[in-house]
Formats: C-alpha cells, sequence, structure tokens
C-alpha cells in the first residue's frame, strides 16, 4: 500500500500540478538540474514538512479530520494553493471510496485538502505515522520534479538521480513531520502558485 500510494499512477491527479515550478522557470528563477535541485529542497522543506504533518496528525488521531481541514487551510496561505490542494484531495478521496467502500467517509467535504484525506486512506490501509509523511514528502518533491523534467528537458536520468540523492532528506523530514504539526511557510511558493493562477493556458493546473 505505501509503494502504491506513492506510485505516480495514482489517479488523484498529481501528474498535472507542478507546484509553483511552472511558475519559477517561466520567470527565471529554476533553469537547469541545480536549481531545479534547490527548488525541491525548499519546498520539502516547507510545504512538504507542512502537509506530510497533517498527514502524520490524522493517521495517529491527534487530529480529527474537521480540525484537520481548518489547520491545512491555516498553514496554506495561498488560495491557489489551497485550491490546488482540494483538486486533488477529491480525487484522492474518490480512489479511498473505491478501494476501502467499507469504510465511513462521510467526515470529509467533498473537496477534501490533500493531507488530511490522504491521511485518512494511510491510517485505513495501515500505514504508520511516519510512512504516511514519507508518501506525502515523496510525492510533493517527485510531483515537481517529474514537471521540471518536462518543461526543462532534462536527462530522466538526471532527474531520477536526483531523487535518490534526496532521499535522506525526505527520510529525515518525515521522521520530523511525524512527531509534530509543522507551521511553516515559504512567501515565494505562495506568490508563485497566486502568479500561476493568472498565467495565461499553463501547462500545469498549479
Amino acid at each position: 500500500m505505501l509503494l502504491t500510494l506513492a506510485d505516480s499512477r495514482l489517479p488523484v491527479g498529481g501528474h498535472v500540478h507542478s507546484g509553483g515550478l511552472e511558475e519559477a522557470i517561466s520567470g527565471g528563477a529554476v533553469r537547469d538540474l541545480h536549481t531545479l535541485r534547490e527548488f525541491l529542497i525548499r519546498r520539502v522543506r516547507t510545504s512538504g514538512l507542512v502537509a506530510a504533518s497533517i498527514a502524520a496528525a490524522v493517521v495517529d488521531g491527534r487530529l480529527e479530520v474537521a480540525t484537520a481541514e481548518l489547520e491545512t487551510d491555516a498553514r496554506t496561505p495561498s488560495p491557489a494553493a489551497r485550491t490546488a490542494s482540494r483538486a486533488q484531495g477529491r480525487g484522492m478521496l474518490r480512489l479511498g471510496k473505491k478501494i476501502f467502500p467499507q469504510e465511513d467517509w462521510s467526515a470529509h467535504p467533498s473537496r477534501p485538502h490533500l493531507p488530511v484525506i490522504a491521511g485518512a486512506v494511510a491510517r485505513i490501509a495501515g500505514l504508520d505515522p511516519f510512512q504516511s509523511a514519507l508518501v506525502l514528502i515523496y510525492t510533493t518533491m517527485t510531483g515537481s520534479a517529474t514537471a521540471g523534467q518536462r518543461l526543462l528537458a532534462l536527462d530522466p536520468g538526471d532527474v531520477a538521480l536526483l531523487g535518490v540523492e534526496m532521499t535522506p532528506l525526505c527520510e529525515s523530514t518525515a521522521a520530523t513531520a511525524s512527531v509534530e504539526l509543522a507551521d511553516l511557510s515559504d512567501p515565494l511558493l505562495d506568490v508563485l502558485a497566486q502568479r500561476h493562477e493568472l498565467r495565461p493556458m499553463p501547462l500545469f493546473a498549479s
């Protein structure tokens, strides 16, 4: 189940979200493999950590669904980023209902935040807080990395190696996220999300 949730083929729409990378490339902040690495590190340490901490708290019961939704809203200053989270969350909820039809999903809104519903699915699947946090961080990193590969026409092998090199950071961040809620915010990522929403004919949804 851990591998399934981390699979890029999971039909929750993550492949159409760059996490602000498309806008960063358009503005010249990300130009090559080196600057892509810097962007990914920044995203993992901020929005990735926050999302993972929410999911972990849902898994171990520290947060009920309604409270987790509010905490995620409070930790996502950008309206565009909240919209992207809920768009993917809707896909995860639909998937959860298909995989676990016997479960009661009535506590979740029709468009839940991705970290909240991902935590709920992970709990039902038997994942622990660290594992659920690692899934959120891994998918945060690989989603943007894959978008960078496509937008910058990078060598897929180089991008794959970059992901391997970031494994220790992903694991240490997941360990931190599984202990307590994070409340970090990155103004740059918020600005990129908002600018992308105004972008004419974007390739990615966020």
